[in-house]
């Protein structure tokens, strides 16, 4: 059996608040100057000079004084008003409107899906755990569509649960055949010590049935940014991990997007109060190293010596499945180097856009 996880950032769509912007270090001080100066309640001559100072450092005197179209609200409908006509029109089928409207989500490069693809196929997990999907119907057409080009086999169960998080980051579960989903719970309505929602994304637990008749759990997670709110986290799967060991299950995975690295005392509570052991820590495991001289080089919050990126993906296993891993590793070849540690990637990338993830995927081959 091959399991993995895999942070994949959404298939064909992804929401604009989650796409990084590639702006400098003065560019986003100039925006949080502005934003403070633009939230006073009254303002001086000097704070208005520096707004307009702001301003066009922003580029923001770029902006057109007459838009091609204005989109505004007249008794609850929407009317149109061309740049040289002065009556607005309602919009409608008999009006032959035509507008511009913000989208929440921006489509992701082809070349991006690609790789996508390649990092699946290549690893050909039988139990595949991802992270950040945005809906069924785009995994189901991932699944019929792209992966049947690369030669793989398509996977019979395809599943994707909603969370916390309205912005595409869906959990999603794909099984081969022989395997099944006997079981789903979520953590959505799991409250912090101070009343409020504890996963910001969530922590999905899966029942899967192996074609032997072994049943697997699996805890798939996305912890928050927030360090106080991560260790709350990490402490709510610690102690659902150990109420599964206590009913004497003993094949259990804890994987996902965790968001520190593995030192870290908010992780602790996983990592060093549970006999969970991360598959990166077993001898078989084994990825393509850094090219140059970081090869030889082990960097702190690595995942290992020559394999130098910041660890955030977990695929963490029980005693009984670590002790019967014949073979593990990672695929980063879709992952863009930001800087330095480099690495070989697929010969499609020549750029961030092209990019599959800026998460590797994670697998380990058990012999149950």
């Amino acid at each position: 059996m091959k399991i993995a996880t895999f942070n994949i950032q959404n298939l064909f769509h992804r929401h604009r608040e989650l796409i990084k912007t590639n702006r400098t270090k003065n560019a986003t001080d100039w925006i949080s100057e502005l934003d403070a100066l633009l939230r006073k309640p009254t303002k001086n001559t000097e704070d208005n000079e520096r707004i307009n100072c702001l301003s066009f450092l922003l580029g923001f005197e770029k902006t057109e004084d007459n838009p091609y179209a204005i989109l505004k609200r007249q008794a609850g409908e929407l009317h149109f008003k061309g740049r040289v006509v002065e009556n607005t029109t309602k919009a409608s089928f008999l009006t032959d409107w035509q507008g511009w409207t913000k989208l929440a989500n921006r489509p992701i490069h082809e070349k991006a899906i690609f790789c996508k693809a390649y990092m699946v196929a290549e690893t050909n997990p039988d139990i595949l755990i991802l992270q950040e999907v945005e809906d069924r119907a785009s995994l189901v057409e991932f699944n019929y569509e792209f992966l049947p080009l690369l030669k793989i086999t398509p996977y019979q169960e395809v599943m994707v649960f909603e969370t916390n998080d309205s912005r595409g980051l869906g959990m999603g579960i794909m099984l081969k055949e022989g395997y099944h989903l006997s079981g789903f719970k979520n953590h959505l309505h799991d409250l912090d010590y101070e009343g409020f929602t504890l996963f910001d994304v969530d922590c999905q637990e899966y029942s899967i049935v192996t074609p032997k008749g072994a049943t697997i759990y699996v805890l798939s997670n996305q912890f928050s940014s927030d360090e106080n709110q991560r260790k709350e986290q990490a402490e709510k799967v610690a102690e659902r991990y150990l109420q599964l060991r206590e009913g004497d299950n003993n094949l259990i995975a804890v994987c996902g997007t965790l968001n520190d690295v593995s030192y870290s005392d908010c992780l602790s509570p996983l990592l060093r109060e549970t006999d969970l052991t991360d598959v990166s820590k077993n001898k078989r495991f084994k990825s393509d190293t850094d090219l140059g001289r970081d090869k030889n080089y082990f960097r702190l919050g690595a995942y290992r010596m020559g394999i130098n990126i910041k660890q955030q993906d977990y695929l963490m296993l029980s005693p009984s499945l670590f002790e019967k891993i014949k073979k593990a590793g990672m695929n980063r070849q879709g992952t863009w180097p930001e800087r330095k540690p480099n690495w070989k990637l697929y010969p499609s990338i020549a750029s961030k856009n092209h990019a599959a993830s800026e998460h590797p995927l994670i697998w380990a081959r058990i012999d149950l």
